[in-house]
């Protein structure tokens, strides 16, 4: 199976000696729906950063379609923040537009469908909906680009549970077969219906990866439930 990630030996520390990641080496396939999961403070957050360019690791590489990570990965990634970033006086029309004219592979067409059938109106503002409404927004955005590799960071941790599976249905039918999907979240019960694979992150290093199918039939049970024996307090 080709990557779309290659990681080797990969190491962050933070201030006063924290280590975020420790020696974590990855290779995360294409055309594939990835569940990056773990308790908060198991370096989910640090690995989805130095994926996108905003922390350096201290050691080991670090590639994503054959590129050390730079401009050109850029290009190949969606990255969908766990906070909102859009101005909040911005209305739905104007933020498709500021998309369109910053990246050469946003599909117009497709973010206008989408909110269609989220039945969000284009002209309304961003202050003036839900934190629920405003994470759609952002994620229709994000799924709107014709990308190689998205990076979910918490997709649905701020929308009702009946939105869930909505939202859920949206990322699966809106992406290139051919592209990943990795997506981080502690809601694993609600995402693991749609995951390929899973990866378990705990204090920087990780600790179980694979087939989420192929570890159903290992252990006898879901990925929920793997996921609770694995960081049982």
């Amino acid at each position: 199976m080709a990557s779309i990630l290659e990681c080797r030996n990969l190491e962050k520390t933070y201030g006063g000696g924290k280590k975020a990641l420790r020696g974590v080496s990855l290779s995360l396939g294409r055309g594939r729906i990835i569940g990056l999961l773990g308790p908060n403070g198991s370096g989910k957050t640090t690995f989805i950063k130095l994926i996108n360019g905003l922390l350096t690791p201290d050691r080991g590489e670090l590639y994503i379609g054959g590129y050390p990570v730079g401009i050109e990965t850029k290009r190949m990634i969606s990255y969908l923040p766990e906070v909102t970033y859009l101005g909040s006086s911005m209305r739905v029309h104007q933020i498709i537009s500021y998309f369109r004219d910053f990246y050469g592979d946003f599909d117009e067409a497709r973010a206008y469908d989408m909110l269609g059938r989220l039945k969000i109106s284009p002209a309304d503002q961003l202050k003036t909906m839900s934190k629920g409404t405003r994470e759609k927004v952002q994620l229709i955005m994000v799924m709107s680009r014709r990308a190689q590799l998205y990076v979910l960071d918490e997709p649905i941790g701020g929308v009702d549970p009946a939105a869930r599976d909505y939202i859920l249905s949206t990322i699966v039918s809106n992406y290139d077969p051919n592209a990943t999907i990795l997506i981080s979240t502690h809601l694993i019960a609600d995402v693991e219906q749609i995951l390929d694979d899973v990866v378990f992150l705990r204090e920087g290093t990780v600790v179980l990866a694979g087939s989420a199918e192929g570890l159903r039939r290992e252990r006898g049970c879901t990925i929920d439930a793997i996921f609770r024996e694995v960081f049982r307090c």
